[in-house]
């Protein structure tokens, strides 16, 4: 039924459902059957499928799925009914759609909300472009939104949105944003002026365009006279962002002086992200401290920007500060992750494993095991339904009351999938408490014997090792990712095969890399070289291990930086986030495993250009 819902066979899924009437996973097929003609089906049987499932993952699955069709009919009695029962309210274009069902209900002011929620939205979905053309026709909405969306979807390669967004205020001038997009210096050059509210508007996102094809080139353009006199200080202030936003990702060091031409108070949180990490690299304190103060608050409360404020604040020396460093420190300080440990650090405190919680309770653990979400979600993950079974699991565990489930409540659901050896699933769910902490289920050690023995054989920290399988596959053997890497480590084939020739694994063949004991012999072997061409730098090493080894030696040229700079000024948000998981995995893993206090500081040596003679492993893939 899976491969039928994936094809849209209507036919095969209709003759399946009678085969599963009664079995667990009953609701799944039902879903799947009921959700590929969902357009087709009448509000009586949809109501029908919600009655009959209610309280299941299936039910609100279905309604939001509804929601969304609803939506976009404009079917808004409809839509009010069911949005009151709806759960999960995870979905962005839901909350656009419930937002400007309100408003057409009673005017109710949803402007600022709309706005927020369609900036944010990535692609060109419909709800929240609905709810903001409303908005916009009806003059609650500004104008400059609709710029402002455009721009941002020209800064991240995102055409449809772009055009989208434009042709709310003018149908005819999509054609012109398209023509922007693919070439923005041919536009820029054949505008001699940007006199008029929408040329100027136009110049500016193809200044914005341009900058993410050529920073420089865009840096030469936004420097001519016409656009330095022609443009608004917002609407320059947005290019220089744009353009220093780009440099900085280059790692240029002139990305803070294209920075320096923007007033930071229009720029928005990703620039800002940016132009702090541009600062890190030059050591200016003072710019670091002045760009995260105009972050949006969400953002700069994240204990990555809470940790470099409090370090801006100490580098300045000025009175008082040292006691608003502290109490920064403070708020975000303990062992849960990378930053929370380098505060912990600053603070004069180490990384220990926190003591026990009480033992479950017989009949704590007999509700996990007799909740039916999450035995739905069990059996689909031991027979192959491993994406299906994740969500229901989640939703089961997050979603299903509001603000999730209790700290005990999810120790006990973890504590079930850990003893299943559903790895990913233990190690998620005890995360999410917040005051009852488990190491044992937050950092297992499954297949420790093997793994423990091997890192001890090629001279690697076993904690080095758990923290990247951790990372890597959350110990799921069978782990694929969608490029190819496979099993515990997570070893791409040709990496396998180089490695296994390196090592004169013999008779090797590559079928061989999900069996467990062959994958963590290579995987661990492949880490061990990468360490050792790193100079035994852990970041670097982790770096290579995630992204190749091509672009750590890249990214490690120019300034000496302490290895936290280095890390947050990773260009690829994914390498940047698995290097400091890897690096804060490690930490709370060396606690665990030895039973000592750990320093993450004697993880991160300072970074810079290779030293001395020896050159790098051009071997190494």
């Amino acid at each position: 039924m899976r491969e039928a819902f994936r094809k849209n066979d209507q036919r095969a899924l209709r003759d399946g459902l009678p085969r599963l009437q009664g079995h667990l996973m009953e609701p799944l097929a039902a879903y799947w059957e009921l959700r590929a003609r969902l357009d087709k089906a009448s509000n009586e049987e949809i109501r029908a499928f919600l009655q009959r499932y209610a309280g299941s993952y299936y039910e609100d699955r279905l309604r939001n799925d509804w929601l969304l069709q609803l939506g976009r009919r404009g079917d808004w009695n409809n839509f009010r009914v069911e949005h009151a029962q709806y759960r999960m309210n995870d979905d962005r274009e839901v909350q656009c759609y419930a937002l400007l069902a309100e408003h057409l209900e009673r005017r109710a002011p949803v402007a600022e909300t709309v706005r927020q929620l369609w900036l944010g939205q990535k692609e060109a979905d419909e709800g929240c472009a609905s709810a903001a053309r409303t908005l916009l026709q009806q003059e609650e909405l500004g104008v400059e939104t609709a710029w402002q969306r455009a721009r941002l979807a020209m800064e991240n390669g995102r055409l449809r949105a772009a055009t989208q967004a434009v042709a709310m205020l003018d149908d005819k001038w999509a054609a012109t944003a398209e023509d922007i997009y693919n070439d923005p210096g041919r536009y820029l050059d054949e505008k001699l002026t940007a006199l008029r509210p929408r040329t100027k508007e136009l110049v500016t996102l193809a200044l914005v365009r341009l900058a993410a094809k050529n920073f420089d080139e865009a840096a030469e353009q936004a420097g001519r006279l016409r656009w330095r006199t022609q443009l608004s200080a917002e609407e320059r202030s947005w290019v220089w962002g744009a353009i220093g936003r780009q440099a900085a990702q280059k790692l240029s060091p002139r990305a803070l002086e294209y920075f320096d031409r923007a007033q930071d108070k229009y720029l928005h949180d990703d620039m800002l992200a940016w132009k702090t990490r541009a600062a890190l690299r030059s050591a200016d304190w003072k710019a670091v401290q002045e760009a995260i103060a105009h972050m949006g608050e969400a953002q700069r409360r994240d204990p990555s920007w809470t940790y470099w404020q409090a370090r801006a604040l100490l580098a300045l020396q000025v009175p008082k500060h040292d006691e608003q460093a502290r109490a920064l420190l403070q708020r975000i300080a303990g062992g849960s992750g990378f930053y929370e440990q380098l505060a912990q650090e600053a603070l004069g405190q180490a990384t220990v494993a926190a003591p026990a919680p009480a033992p479950l309770s017989a009949a704590e653990k007999a509700a996990a095991r007799q909740n039916p979400g999450l035995q739905r979600a069990l059996w689909a993950i031991g027979n192959g339904l491993r994406a299906e079974g994740t969500r229901e699991w989640n939703y089961s565990t997050n979603l299903h009351q509001r603000g999730g489930m209790g700290d005990r409540e999810l120790l006990a659901a973890a504590d079930l999938a850990c003893q299943q050896q559903v790895w990913d699933r233990c190690i998620n769910t005890s995360e999410r408490t917040k005051d009852e902490i488990d190491y044992s289920q937050r950092f297992p050690t499954p297949h420790r014997e093997q793994v423990v023995k091997r890192a001890r054989e090629v001279g690697l920290d076993p904690a080095y090792v758990y923290g990247l399988i951790r990372q890597e596959s959350r110990f799921i053997t069978e782990a694929r990712s969608g490029v190819g890497a496979a099993g515990l480590m997570q070893v791409m084939p040709a990496t396998a095969q180089w490695t296994a020739k390196r090592i004169g694994l013999v008779d090797f063949k590559p079928h061989q890399i999900t069996d467990r004991d062959t994958n963590i012999t290579i995987g661990t072997a492949y880490l061990k070289f990468a360490l050792d061409d790193f100079e035994g730098s852990m970041p670097m090493a982790a770096a290579a291990y995630n992204a190749g080894p091509g672009r750590p030696r890249v990214w490690r040229n120019g300034p000496v930086l302490e290895a936290p700079v280095w890390i947050e000024n990773i260009p690829f948000s994914e390498t940047r986030d698995y290097v400091k998981k890897v690096i804060s995995n490690t930490n709370n893993y060396a606690a665990l495993l030895s039973g000592q206090p750990q320093r993450i500081g004697s993880r991160l040596a300072a970074i810079g250009p290779r030293l001395g003679s020896q050159a790098p492993d051009a071997d190494l893939p």
